[in-house]
């Protein structure tokens, strides 16, 4: 097997050109389907990949806008914002609100999906989503052409049918994530390891 790499070294104006090896290496990344309303409070949808817990105590999540998109200036604008989990059977809807609409257009009306009140925000949550994650903004922090988002979570919602117990199970939640290019992950194969511990 051969052990040769090739390496891509961009200077400091080039970095740009990484974004799509970032993006093949860095998997698979779950997928925050964000909704947000804007000051008006005109509904707003989209994926994004860059997301992942920051805090556990107190319950923290983030995200990365690439550059400035609607979800980030409603969510600058409100406050708040809701993560719904992008399950199997919703992969498609979710694909499609990644779509250039226009900010004056609610991508869950355009494509179809039904939205339901949040517990304890203003945005709704994709009603056939299993589970959700209710924020209101921690902090931005820019970076580059990027903005991580912070948010507080407010809520944890899960549907009754994707719980065994109190915890939910990954058979119904059936998570997709996003890999490189315009390559999706399907749900992953399931093992359990038992945490080690020293002697």
């Amino acid at each position: 097997m051969s052990t040769r790499r090739v390496v891509h070294a961009p200077s400091a104006d080039e970095q740009r050109s990484l974004y799509p090896l970032l993006t093949a290496v860095v998997v698979p990344r779950p997928i925050a389907w964000i909704s947000t309303v804007d000051a008006d409070g005109v509904g707003n949808l989209a994926p994004h990949s860059f997301f992942t817990v920051a805090c556990a105590n107190p319950a923290i999540v983030q995200f990365t806008s690439v550059g400035a998109k609607d979800t980030l200036r409603n969510v600058r604008a409100t406050g708040e914002f809701v993560v719904s989990m992008v399950s199997e059977p919703l992969m498609d809807a979710a694909n499609a609100t990644a779509a250039p609409y226009a900010a004056e257009v609610d991508e869950a009306e355009a494509v179809g999906l039904r939205m339901e009140p949040s517990a304890t925000v203003r945005p709704f949550r994709v009603a056939d989503s299993p589970t959700s994650l209710e924020c209101r903004l921690h902090s931005t922090h820019e970076l580059g052409d990027s903005t991580i988002v912070l948010g507080t979570v407010t809520a944890v919602t899960v549907l009754e049918t994707a719980l065994d117990g109190d915890h939910p199970t990954m058979a119904a939640l059936a998570p997709v994530s996003r890999l490189g290019r315009d390559e999706w992950g399907r749900p992953p194969e399931v093992v359990r390891l038992a945490r080690p511990t020293t002697a």
